[in-house]
């Protein structure tokens, strides 16, 4: 009765989940160091501030006039945005999304055949898994260093491109390294992309949880692949990290490069947009009043970003000799390097004794030994968690096989 596809996904949660479920229900509290979403952190829109830009919205948008690529006073208002960085994306070069997910789903529909591949970084993120299952398409994955920082390895990525090869993922600031690329990794990605004729998806939801160098106040800007010269750059971003709004549900794709690739990548995505015209009208007209008055949002929540890394960083300074980690330049998440301890192990022990829910570095697809968590929480939810992820004594290599992640 069922496709393939629907056989292949499953609805049940993995082991490290039925832990958290277990632990939940015993009456034990469990705190949540992994989920990305701000609101639960603390981190909201100031309402009167969004209720009033509704308000207005709603009253534009009570006769609906669907576009296709989205509202025209939202996409130049997503235009502004790149403009005041110096990255020049037209309105007619951009396409109105309900968030990233689906636009990467629209990428995958767009740029490959069933069969074909795209190629994705190592470590990921379990949710492209499904996106590409669901789109007919093959994840290949390029490899990032840990020993370098988690730089993009760019002669193995080179190394996997094969015939079927139609798309290049770069996650910058990645998830979960927190790595960002730059201005030389970027040229290197648009070099090969050129020779080999594959476009460039660029992720750059994380673009405003920039971190500094260590000595430095601010924050270096995003280089985007976008000022490369590679041949077509699909750019994906939207509300949920920029202004804490998941659930306003607005991103976009900008697309840039060769004239004639871009007006066929556009003629193409009109039509697969058109055909579900998923995007809400009042959150559409909201988009400028979003940009304009919440500027200042925006800011405050870098800065608070920051903040929450600094703690983060002093509290993992008093477990010097227990674990290790590359500092991560942008995002939400730090890796932790946990020697020769069992990952999956660890992370549930710590579940059972602690309350706390951290990833093991495999959900990622990333080499043992890691346990995985978001940096950005309350101080208070810093300041009681991480020292505990090391009170105990350590579960030795070696433990139970692994199920699926949640995605």
């Amino acid at each position: 009765m069922f496709s393939t596809i629907a056989r292949r996904i499953r609805g049940e949660s993995n082991a490290l989940y039925r832990v958290r479920d277990e632990v939940r229900a015993s009456g034990r509290p469990v705190v949540d160091l992994v989920s990305g979403n701000l609101n639960e952190c603390g981190y909201v829109f100031p309402q009167n501030l969004l209720e009033e830009i509704l308000v207005e919205a709603s009253r534009r948008s009570a006769v609906y006039r669907p576009d296709s690529f989205g509202q025209a006073a939202a996409r130049e208002a997503v235009s502004e945005f790149y403009q005041r960085s110096g990255c020049a994306l037209p309105p007619d070069s951009i396409l109105v999304t309900p968030g990233t997910s689906l636009a990467y789903w629209y990428c995958f529909k767009l740029l490959a055949d069933e069969g074909d591949e795209i190629l994705c970084p190592r470590p990921s993120y379990p949710l492209f898994d499904y996106i590409a299952l669901m789109g007919g398409v093959n994840l290949v994955p390029y490899r990032m260093r840990e020993e370098e920082g988690w730089g993009i390895d760019l002669e193995h990525l080179e190394a996997s491109i094969s015939t079927r090869s139609r798309a290049v993922v770069l996650i910058s600031p990645h998830n979960p390294t927190g790595h960002v690329a730059s201005a030389g990794e970027i040229a290197g990605l648009a070099e090969i992309a050129r020779r080999h004729d594959l476009a460039i998806i660029s992720d750059e939801v994380f673009s405003e949880a920039l971190l500094p160098e260590k000595r430095s106040l601010a924050p270096a800007p995003l280089p985007r692949p976008a000022s490369s010269g590679a041949p077509l750059v699909i750019t994906l971003n939207g509300f949920s990290k920029m202004f804490a709004l998941p659930g306003m549900k607005f991103g976009w794709m900008a697309l840039s490069g060769d004239r004639e690739k871009v007006r066929q990548a556009l003629r193409s995505l009109e039509l697969i947009s058109d055909t579900f015209l998923p995007v809400n009208e009042t959150v559409q007209a909201a988009a400028p009043g979003i940009f304009q008055l919440g500027n200042a949002v925006r800011f405050e929540f870098g800065m608070r970003i920051r903040d929450c890394w600094r703690r983060t960083e002093a509290l993992l300074a008093a477990c010097s000799g227990r674990c290790s980690y590359v500092r991560p330049r942008g995002g939400f998440y730090v890796a932790l390097g946990i020697g020769d301890m069992d990952e999956e192990r660890a992370a549930e022990r710590l579940l059972r004794e602690r309350g706390l829910l951290v990833h093991p570095g495999w959900f990622y697809d990333m080499d043992p030994h890691h346990l995985v968590f978001c940096f950005v929480q309350k101080p208070e939810v810093l300041e009681d968690s991480i020292p505990g992820l090391f009170e105990a004594d350590p579960p030795a290599a070696g433990g139970p096989g692994r199920s699926e992640p949640e995605p």
